[in-house]
């Protein structure tokens, strides 16, 4: 199928692109992911228009979703009318949803066409539950074009290496639906039993309210911590199991092009910059800096000072003592000489800078400073990890996993420290 389309592709160009994507989207089996990356590698030969193959497929998507909506709407609705109470979906809970859809869920459109099996159904639905047309071509519209400039530009911008994209995009495609799916699940559940949960939330909080200095933040550091901790240690395991099964090549192929693409020489002298907030004398600073604050605003000064010395020195031995592991584990991998995974400095980075932003918001009230801090640090990681990859230092997979097992050591060491702080004050 695969080779099939791609000889169509190379003879019929725009048209199979344009009528491909609209059949797909009415659940005509069609293998569109590839169809656009290889779409995006024949733009990088320069056989095809970057801007006309963006447009066309774009327009075929819109058309699908358009050809679906008014299936559902003409459809749909007379079927559920009769037999919906069967299926639990009578017609008010079918207008409660419409309702709903109508002022939430129509944002869900633009991200339902990167989810594989969810982009077929969402024209259906939204003419089963008669959402207004103009609503939902607004939104469905531009995330078909979100969608197809994505994977056309990703396939331009990889060029040679856009087939190794290819095969790991359905991997990341599943991950990301699974994540996206969770979280509209919270999110109803939240909207429906929100009476509910916000007593259980009070009566469970009502002791650690006396420890922090709000409730607001004592419900934001236990969903935030909670959700942190619980994701990288799912992520964890999928990066080491990725790991073990050699399965990083495409992924660092993937990312090196893009980078070198969007930075090219002319980013030198920012990258290095960058490159140098990363390193051991600046990381230094900031454990100094932490130290000095908790010494001027800490409540428990003592239990938070260890911890920060705990943070780092242990973290130190437990990085080293990873690195030592996975060299073991799995010799044959690529960056095994330099005994890299995970890489060393970013795993302190994420370490030293969250533990130091961490102590800020818990130690400040003024809720903008605790924005700035958070985003200003997200970014530095950013682009910490883009100068590495810049400077080829280490395979980029070794540069985020150091994130990766940092952000968990980060944040298991938090909870301690608050479980700690909560034991002594009882």
């Amino acid at each position: 199928m695969i080779h099939l389309v791609m000889t169509y592709i190379d003879q019929y160009g725009y048209f199979l692109l344009f009528f491909g994507l609209m059949l797909e989207l009415i659940a005509v089996p069609f293998p569109v992911e590839f169809l656009m990356s290889y779409s995006g590698f024949l733009v990088y030969q320069g056989h095809l228009n970057w801007m006309g193959s963006i447009l066309l497929a774009g327009a075929g998507s819109s058309i699908g979703v358009t050809i679906t909506y008014w299936i559902g709407y003409r459809l749909g609705n007379p079927f559920f009318e009769k037999y919906g109470h069967r299926i639990l979906l009578s017609p008010d809970k079918l207008k409660k949803t419409s309702d709903w859809f109508n002022k939430q869920g129509n944002k869900v459109l633009i991200v339902t066409y990167f989810i594989p099996g969810v982009r077929h159904i969402t024209g259906y639905f939204s003419g089963i539950t008669k959402v207004s047309f103009r609503t939902y071509a607004m939104y469905a519209y531009t995330g078909a074009f979100i969608w197809t400039g994505t994977f056309i530009s990703l396939g331009k911008a990889l060029g040679p290496h856009w087939e190794q994209f290819h095969g790991a995009v359905k991997k990341y495609l599943i991950l990301l639906g699974c994540l996206l799916s969770v979280i509209i699940l919270t999110l109803y559940l939240f909207r429906r039993y929100k009476a509910q949960l916000k007593e259980v939330t009070m009566t469970t909080t009502q002791k650690a309210v006396e420890i922090f200095h709000t409730r607001r933040r004592t419900s934001l550091f236990i969903i935030t911590v909670g959700i942190c901790t619980l994701g990288l240690i799912m992520l964890m395991a999928g990066v080491i199991e990725d790991f073990l099964n050699n399965e990083f090549h495409a992924f660092d192929q993937g990312v090196i092009s893009i980078v070198l693409v969007l930075f090219d020489t002319h980013w030198t002298t920012t990258m290095k910059a960058f490159f140098l907030a990363g390193s051991g004398k600046v990381l230094a600073g900031f454990v100094f800096l932490t130290g000095l604050w908790i010494v001027w605003r800490g409540e428990d000064k003592k239990l938070e000072v260890l911890f920060l010395l705990l943070l780092v020195c242990l973290g130190k031995l437990y990085e080293e003592s990873l690195r030592r592991l996975f060299h073991q584990l799995n010799p044959s991998y690529s960056g095994s000489l330099l005994y890299s995974f995970p890489n060393e400095q970013t795993f302190m980075i994420i370490v030293i800078l969250g533990y130091f932003v961490f102590m800020l918001v818990r130690h400040t009230r003024r809720i903008g400073i605790h924005t700035f801090a958070v985003f200003v640090t997200l970014g530095l990681l950013f682009f910490i990890f883009i100068s590495y990859v810049f400077f080829r230092m280490q395979p980029p997979s070794d540069i985020a996993s150091g994130y990766v097992f940092g952000g968990a050591w980060l944040a298991v060491n938090i909870l301690l420290l608050e479980i700690f702080r909560i034991i002594r004050s009882v």
